[in-house]
């Protein structure tokens, strides 16, 4: 799968030509249809695996109680709830999609685990907050999926404060050629079939795998988060390259 330059990503949807003014509403779209399954799925799709990246995630943010977190594209909340439960400060979770914040939100308050948590609809590319924020932004699985990977980038530095930290956990170009052979036939041939199963919705797990592709790879999106104004931008690879961490500081 050819990999599109930044001018051409926001043409398309998956391997789908679209407008750009579309993009981000077909996105909304698909987590419309996949916040019931959304957990549960990638429980399945990933065999648990995505909860042990998600702890070494919140590792490295290295949570302080004196820190505010912005997590973006924070879906039903698993990073500010990490966040929160490793001794973090007040999180706002934030992302386009209002029934997964819905189900976060539920989930939080059957746990008890409401304090210091707030939820908020905005788009990663105009954020609604203003400038030098927040002490900490998070994405995690949402950066490929804006229409604009700069933009939002670029919005990530103007809301975190000077020394503010920048953390994108994502899926990524994997490394090792056997490896990648047969993760390419799992998520080709298994992930949409999980999709058409367990959540009844083969085609948004077939963007979802699609999105991957088209992803930069982790050192292009180094180069990206350094050209965002960001300072020391380097990545950890998870998995043999299956997801990695970025991260860099604001300058």
């Amino acid at each position: 799968m050819s990999i599109h330059t930044p001018a051409e990503e926001a043409n398309w949807f998956g391997n789908r030509p679209v407008d750009p003014m579309e993009k981000t509403g077909l996105v909304r779209q698909v987590f419309d249809r996949v916040a019931d399954r959304y957990d549960l799925m990638n429980d399945l799709m990933s065999g648990g695996v995505h909860r042990l990246w998600k702890t070494r995630f919140i590792r490295a943010l290295t949570p302080r109680p004196d820190q505010i977190l912005l997590d973006v594209a924070a879906g039903t909340g698993d990073i500010a709830a990490g966040w929160r439960g490793a001794g973090g400060g007040p999180a706002v979770l934030c992302d386009i999609n209002e029934a997964m914040l819905c189900k976060g939100r539920d989930r939080s308050l059957d746990r008890g685990q409401l304090a210091g948590l707030s939820w908020v609809v905005g788009n990663a590319e105009s954020l609604p907050f203003p400038e030098r924020s927040f002490d900490a932004y998070t994405i995690a699985f949402g950066l490929r999926n804006v229409t604009d990977i700069d933009a939002a980038l670029a919005e990530a530095r103007r809301v975190l404060k000077p020394g503010g930290r920048f953390f994108c956990l994502e899926f990524s170009q994997v490394a090792i050629p056997a490896f990648r052979r047969l993760y390419d036939f799992y998520s080709n041939a298994v992930i949409p079939r999980l999709g058409q199963i367990v959540a009844r919705d083969r085609e948004s797990y077939e963007y979802l795998v699609e999105s991957i592709r088209r992803f930069p790879a982790q050192r292009d999106l180094v180069q990206r988060i350094g050209t965002a104004g960001f300072a020391l931008a380097r990545y950890s690879d998870l998995s043999g390259g299956i997801a990695a961490i970025h991260r860099a500081y604001r300058t």
